[in-house]
């Protein structure tokens, strides 16, 4: 389990030190909301742009610890070229795996099972989460410009 952990710990740096879809836009396509947690700083701006239910594009900015941070950046990169349904199947299964709840260990989290260890430690789990809730936001608000 120690590798395993280490490996975990790997991936968050990279994701922290060269997060990916880094840098947000002007673009008005994209669908934008930001989440800010005063008691620990934690500070995020996730953009989602979507086309014929598809991600196309995830986009984020903000600043934080290297759990908020590096988990923005593996939302990004697991969500694009998703459909909405396995994107918010993917975005539910990833809150429950964190919150300690069961969740579906068969959906492939990617790299977001790097943060699995988080629920051992209840101050960080809204570290782990409030990318995903800002990304979840800007699913609910496209849904709600399409009915």
């Amino acid at each position: 389990m120690h590798q395993l952990e280490n490996l975990y710990r790997q991936i968050i740096m990279d994701h922290y030190k060269n997060p990916r879809h880094k840098g947000l836009t002007d673009d008005k396509n994209y669908f934008t909301h930001h989440i800010k947690n005063p008691s620990c700083g934690d500070d995020i701006t996730i953009q989602t742009r979507i086309e014929n239910q598809t991600i196309k594009d995830v986009r984020h900015d903000g600043s934080g610890c290297s759990i908020c941070c590096s988990s923005a950046s593996v939302l990004a990169s697991l969500m694009i070229g998703k459909d909405i349904d396995h994107a918010e199947k993917l975005t539910l299964n990833y809150l429950s795996m964190i919150m300690n709840r069961p969740f579906d260990e068969d959906l492939d989290l990617d790299d977001a099972m790097a943060y699995q260890g988080v629920k051992q430690f209840p101050a960080r789990i809204k570290c782990a989460t409030i990318a995903w809730k800002a990304f979840e936001n800007t699913i609910k608000e496209w849904s709600e410009s399409h009915e």
